[in-house]
């Protein structure tokens, strides 16, 4: 039996691998790798519960109890600076070195900033760590008006929150539309809505953005116009923390090349979460199911070869205001979108096979929506458009 596994990040990933490991009988030491002085937490609330409830709390992945139990040798808060392939070996920011007998790599990312003035001024924001949102909670408890710099998912979830917390929130999108990336122009133009009649100001396509310093305050600059806010949140994505693997000479495109099983290049070596390229998709995808079940399968393959691998569509969710919103599949060039009553979006290619789906309210739909993606169902015959038609006759 392999006798220490370690592995490095301290997020969902590593957390859910980590209780992987002891549920599949894994009876040796797991070393632990983590920058934050914290326990496994999730993410998702960081935008929502953590900024709006009075006394919030770290959202722990386990409870105490369970994590206790899991056993664990933690090494924090240290980064890990080199992984040295040969000896199976890595190098801590402290000088000490930790040997492994199967390594998981589980950096995830870091906030991305347009540069170094929006770094240094000390009310620009990130969100992306547990420290992040009690600082920016502190702040909007203080503020009357917030900007927000990118109109992404987490950017329009922290603008619900704010408004929630009666904040004047305006929010700039460099690209012409919000969450164009990820979903079609009908739901962008559904989420415009939405914050719109939610009292958000929206500057799209509004080019480079610059920061001034206003006594103390931050100005931004956009199309000529110069406003001053109480605080301004970048929430443009993140750079991902691929520099251990790259240096360690492991193949890497968008993010670290992996299997269906999670495998590196490197056969003792595994990747899970945000870094972890999706084995069919060749893409990197942030989201909470991915970081959670491509982490439980690869944590079994790196005990048993024969596992099967994660073989799920993207799939991620946002509450923003009254609306949970679930986003399954990914928008493929070409597809049509077709609407139903202003609440579920089906992308459909040439095929007529469900290349993306976008649900608000409508946990339902999504589950069988995943059943047709799975099958390849052709649904170009079917009146998705018609209210009156069910489409649990599609089961």
């Amino acid at each position: 039996m392999t006798s220490r596994i370690v592995i490095i990040g301290g997020g969902q990933a590593g957390g859910w691998a980590a209780k992987t490991l002891r549920d599949q009988g894994f009876d040796g030491e797991i070393a632990i790798v983590a920058e934050e002085a914290w326990d496994f937490y999730e993410r998702p609330p960081l935008s929502k519960a953590a900024l709006l409830e009075p006394d919030a709390s770290l959202p722990r992945l386990f409870t105490e109890e369970a994590q206790q139990a899991l056993n664990l040798t933690w090494h924090r808060p240290l980064r890990a600076e080199q992984i040295d392939r040969d000896a199976k070996k890595v190098v801590l920011s402290n000088g000490e070195q930790i040997s492994y007998n199967i390594l998981l790599i589980a950096t995830g990312g870091r906030a991305r900033l347009p540069g170094q003035a929006w770094a240094a001024h000390p009310q620009v924001y990130t969100l992306r760590h547990w420290h992040d949102a009690r600082r920016l909670k502190s702040r909007l408890a203080e503020s009357k008006s917030l900007a927000i710099i990118g109109g992404g998912w987490i950017g329009l979830e922290i603008a619900a929150s704010a408004r929630k917390s009666g904040v004047a929130v305006t929010l700039f999108e460099q690209q012409p539309a919000l969450c164009m990336r990820s979903v079609s122009a009908e739901v962008s133009q559904r989420l415009e809505s939405l914050h719109r009649e939610q009292g958000v100001g929206i500057r799209t396509g509004c080019g480079a953005l610059e920061l001034e310093d206003d006594g103390g305050l931050p100005a931004i600059h956009c199309d000529g116009r110069r406003e001053t806010f109480d605080a301004v949140v970048v929430g443009i994505g993140v750079d991902l923390n691929l520099e251990l693997a790259r240096e360690a000479g492991l193949r890497t495109e968008r993010g670290i090349v992996v299997d269906a099983q999670g495998r590196t290049s490197d056969p003792f070596i595994f990747a899970a979460g945000d870094v972890a390229q999706h084995h069919h998709y060749g893409l990197c995808i942030q989201s909470w199911a991915f970081a959670q079940n491509q982490a439980v399968a690869t944590a079994r393959a790196m005990l048993d070869p024969q596992a099967p691998g994660y073989d799920e569509a993207p799939w991620l969710w946002s509450d923003q205001y009254q609306h949970n919103i679930q986003i399954l599949g990914i928008p493929q060039p070409g597809s049509k979108t077709i609407v139903r009553d202003n609440a579920l979006y089906f992308s459909l290619d040439d095929n007529g096979r469900l290349t993306q789906l976008v649900a608000f309210n409508d946990a339902r739909t999504v589950k069988l929506a995943k059943r047709w993606m799975a099958n390849g169902r052709d649904l170009s015959d079917v009146p998705l458009a018609d209210p009156t038609f069910s489409l649990m006759s599609l089961r």
